[in-house]
């Protein structure tokens, strides 16, 4: 008699399924089994809307976790209950909401970006500047293949970004000759792949059996590749993927600190900063909104509160 599949089993093919990405898939799963682990193991087909609120409501209450930590473990149930128990559950209305905190973000001004610049070097030097110089986001820069950079019409093609969509963006000028010749480098460490037999990159979809050759053209490598091949968690089988978001995040928190600036900093702080320094080069905030991928001008308007036309144009009246 063959075994019943297991429903946390069941959940990751329906998520694989959607081709959501890796992140998403794990961070589904590990609140689908605390949201069980809460009720005492009971099976969520026999929980209701007052369960996934009280969850919910423990998650803000008991353990002040932020809002968007509590809006995504309410999607991973609703995923649970739509996609995968076929249950649709009435409004959610009882849940104590964890507050949405309204911060400026931190953006430094242009000789401090310099200054950040020039204490990085090779790959994560190119990094920083196509976060600062085409508003990237960490994981849109890491993601990038070769067939994705535009050197022709100067702009950098941004696949699968955040909620799933494409977008065009800018490529800086102050980037193209260092960002050819590690191109070069990246196409010669490939031909050398390919010479000793392997050549595999991971590709989005199924586009690995549509086009079986993709794996190893040169369009769809990374643009930045991790020095050795890896084993795909999901398939097991060894290909390259990109170098790993959490080195770039030390490499820019070490250059931060080495230029003296005391502000906290990140690589999403750079993408604050073109944001912003766009904003008071006096670009359009419609065109900033789509430079950036934002799908809300209002998320776009939180730079307008840091940038110089704000309350840095107002005068004290101490002076």
């Amino acid at each position: 008699m063959e075994a019943k599949p297991k429903l946390l089993d069941i959940v990751r093919e329906r998520i694989r399924s959607r081709h959501y990405s890796l992140r998403t898939e794990r961070a589904y799963l590990d609140w689908i089994r605390r949201f069980i682990v809460f009720h005492d193991k009971r099976h969520p087909s026999e929980l209701s809307a007052p369960d996934v609120e009280r969850f919910l409501t423990h998650l803000a209450v008991d353990r002040h976790v932020a809002s968007s930590t509590q809006n995504q473990a309410l999607a991973a149930i609703l995923f649970l209950y739509r996609e995968v128990l076929e249950i649709d559950l009435p409004w959610i209305e009882n849940v104590v909401r964890a507050r949405m905190p309204v911060r400026v973000p931190v953006v430094l001004p242009r000789a401090d970006v310099q200054r950040l610049l020039d204490q990085l070097d090779g790959e994560f030097h190119l990094i920083a500047q196509l976060l600062y110089g085409s508003g990237l986001r960490l994981t849109e820069a890491l993601r990038l293949r070769v067939k994705d950079i535009d050197f022709e019409y100067s702009q950098v093609v941004v696949r699968d970004g955040k909620n799933r969509k494409d977008r065009v963006t800018i490529l800086p000028d102050g980037v193209v000759p260092s960002l050819r010749l590690h191109l070069r480098r990246v196409a010669e460490q490939h031909e050398r792949a390919v010479a000793l037999g392997f050549s595999g990159v991971e590709l989005p979809d199924a586009l690995e059996r549509k086009y079986p050759k993709a794996l190893s053209d040169l369009g769809w490598q990374y643009v930045f590749p991790a020095d050795r091949p890896s084993r795909d968690p999901r398939t097991g089988a060894m290909r390259r993927h990109h170098i790993h978001e959490t080195s770039v995040q030390r490499a820019i928190r070490q250059a931060a600190r080495r230029a003296g600036i005391t502000k906290p900093v990140g690589p999403h702080t750079l993408r604050h900063c073109f944001a912003t320094h766009q904003l008071e080069r006096g670009y359009d905030i419609r065109t900033v909104q789509e430079l950036m991928g934002h799908a809300d001008v209002r998320t776009t308007q939180i730079y307008t509160h840091v940038m110089k036309k704000g309350a840095a144009a107002v005068k004290s009246p101490l002076d």
